[in-house]
C-alpha cells in the first residue's frame, strides 16, 4: 500500500508561483510512475504532470507546459510540482497519485491506484 501525502498549496495572485510537495511512504518506488492531477468545482479530475521515479523521464499536459515543473529527490521519497505564472484557472484541488510503470504514462485518473488526499491551490486575479 503506497500512502501520499501533500503539501505546499495556498492563495497566490496571478502571476505568482508554488510549489507542491508529495510525500511518499509503504513501498520501493523504483518502479512507479508519480503523478500529479487537480480538480476545480464542477469539473472532473485533469492530468497535469506525471515522473517515472526509475530515470525521472516526465510528461506534461500542454496547459500547464513551460509553466509547472516536477521533479522527484529519491533520498527524501518525495515529488515536487513548481508551480510559476500562475493563473486563475490553475486554481484548483491539487492531487498527488501513483500507479505501477508499465511502459506508458497514464494521463487519465481511473489508471493510478494510489491517491493523497488534495491541497488547494487558489489563484487571485
Amino acid at each position: 500500500q503506497v500512502q501520499l501525502v501533500e503539501s505546499g498549496g495556498g492563495l497566490v495572485q496571478a502571476g505568482g508561483s508554488l510549489r507542491l510537495s508529495c510525500a511518499a511512504s509503504g513501498r520501493t518506488f523504483s518502479s512507479y510512475v508519480m503523478g500529479w492531477f487537480r480538480q476545480a468545482p464542477g469539473k472532473e479530475r485533469e492530468f497535469v504532470a506525471a515522473i517515472r521515479w526509475s530515470g525521472g523521464s516526465t510528461y506534461y499536459a500542454d496547459s500547464v507546459k513551460g509553466r509547472f515543473t516536477i521533479s522527484r529527490d529519491n533520498a527524501k521519497n518525495t515529488v515536487a510540482l513548481q508551480l510559476n505564472s500562475l493563473k486563475p484557472e490553475d486554481t484548483a484541488v491539487y492531487y498527488c497519485a501513483a500507479h505501477r510503470y508499465s511502459g506508458f504514462f497514464y494521463t487519465v485518473a481511473r489508471r493510478y491506484d494510489s491517491w493523497g488526499q488534495g491541497t488547494q491551490v487558489t489563484v487571485s486575479s
